[in-house]
């Protein structure tokens, strides 16, 4: 019998059981799945230390010295010097993503991408199909049947995805979304941890306020001064109290830490859902970041900003089209977002655009908060001429996208220079782009 006519004779339970599935130290995990001899050593993802650029993932062996997701490179090279670094590979990362996807697709549903290396499976409805037979009498002894039942299908998950695809993950099963992210959080390393309806409260309550999503260093800080340090100080707080902390969002942080949040699994975000047919100018390029971190450090948040308009250039060359405007995404830690855009002579390269985009990060950051996320786009697009003679910045695009289009994005990158010290080497002026630099996997 198939997978639909079972889920047609299933009834769902009260309660919905919502699945976070979380890819260990995922782009580590994938370098190591091709290189084996890096299994069990300090490895960062991101670049070469001292160079532009951010710490994109951190092996467990090297976040104890400090290094994590979003540190500059620069900051993790003194904190690890003698750790391997390697090249960030988009393309091999989302390969292997699509891959888990689609085997998680055999066990639930309805899979749902939240980035890259997480994503969340709705198994409601799934019980008899993993074991809960009829004979568990009553609610009660339905929903324990259906607990195990369904913890033993998302155990069976983690195996499969690390038997058949040699990668490492751990699991959160909750009522809501946002319990079942903590849950995986708590299983970490290569665990399951399912939370059963009806003690979410408890669970949370004991955790430091950080644990909760959406909780970064600004929000934890006024937390503290406030009084509140578990999450069952923030359960017992009044959502007025909570507004002079969190604003607009104090209702939903307060159903949240009470174990209260929604089970609606929402909008698909894939990772790297890129569509850039030839000469399509209708709409818009865009790309951004949300750092797992909210960021301070200004060579993070300089690399970052970097690789965007790098991102969306390279996008619109793809496509054979200049773009006459540039915008600037930005959202603070406390979530407040603003937009800046800027109209300029019709352009498709990083040369020319990074330098206007910090221009504008630069007057439009006026608060001195953490960031959360970065995004550039371009709009007002115009179908590119193919002039006999090329000016210099086009000339390096064509080289930069011959040598992406076969080594991979990652291969290249503007090398916006930063201080360093005297013996990381010489570099240009800070705050300029001191042309591309060719990276390579040591």
């Amino acid at each position: 019998m198939g997978l639909a006519s079972e889920l047609a004779r299933a009834q769902p339970l009260s309660a919905p059981r919502i699945c976070c599935l979380d890819l260990d130290t995922f782009f580590v995990s994938v370098e190591r799945l091709l290189d084996p001899t890096l299994e069990g050593m300090p490895v960062v993802v991101g670049g070469t230390p001292g160079s532009r650029g951010v710490v994109t993932a951190a092996s467990y062996e090297v976040r104890r010295l400090g290094v994590k997701s979003g540190m500059s490179l620069i900051e993790a090279g003194r904190r690890a010097p003698n750790a391997i670094y390697l090249p960030t590979r988009h393309e091999l990362y989302g390969t292997y993503a699509e891959r888990v996807r689609e085997l998680a697709r055999r066990f639930a549903p309805t899979v749902l991408v939240a980035s890259i290396d997480e994503m969340f499976l709705d198994f409601s409805g799934c019980e008899r199909l993993y074991g809960a037979g009829a004979e568990a009498s009553g609610n009660d002894g339905e929903d324990r049947a259906g607990d195990v039942a369904i913890g033993g299908a998302v155990l069976q998950l983690t195996t499969a995805i690390f038997d058949e695809l040699g990668l490492p993950s751990s699991a959160g099963v909750a009522t809501s979304k946002v319990v079942a992210k903590v849950a995986s959080v708590l299983a970490k390393p290569r665990g399951v941890m399912l939370v059963p309806a009806g003690v979410e409260r408890a669970v949370l309550a004991p955790l430091p306020v950080r644990s909760f999503p959406g909780i970064g260093p600004v929000a934890e800080a006024r937390l503290h001064a406030a009084g509140y340090r578990t999450l069952g100080d923030v359960a017992e707080a009044s959502v007025a109290e909570l507004q002079e902390i969190f604003g607009a969002w104090a209702a939903s942080i307060s159903r949240g830490v009470q174990g209260l949040g929604s089970g609606d699994l929402g909008r698909e975000r894939p990772a790297f859902a890129e569509h850039d047919p030839e000469g399509e100018t209708a709409g818009s390029i865009s790309n951004e970041r949300t750092f797992r971190e909210d960021v301070t450090d200004p060579a993070s948040i300089e690399a970052v900003l970097c690789g965007l308009c790098e991102r969306v250039c390279w996008r619109a060359r793809k496509r054979h089209v200049k773009a006459r405007t540039v915008t600037l995404k930005l959202r603070y830690a406390d979530f407040h977002t603003l937009t800046r855009s800027h109209t300029t002579a019709a352009t498709s390269s990083e040369l020319e655009l990074y330098p206007i985009v910090k221009e504008m990060l630069v007057a439009a950051r006026t608060r001195s908060l953490p960031i959360r996320l970065l995004g550039v786009q371009l709009s007002n697009l115009g179908v590119l001429e193919q002039l006999p003679l090329f000016d210099r910045n086009e000339r390096v695009g064509a080289v930069i996208d011959r040598l992406r289009a076969r080594f991979g994005f990652a291969t290249v990158s503007l090398a916006t220079t930063q201080r360093r010290p005297p013996d990381e080497g010489r570099g240009t002026r800070s705050g300029s782009p001191a042309g591309p630099r060719v990276g390579r996997r040591p």
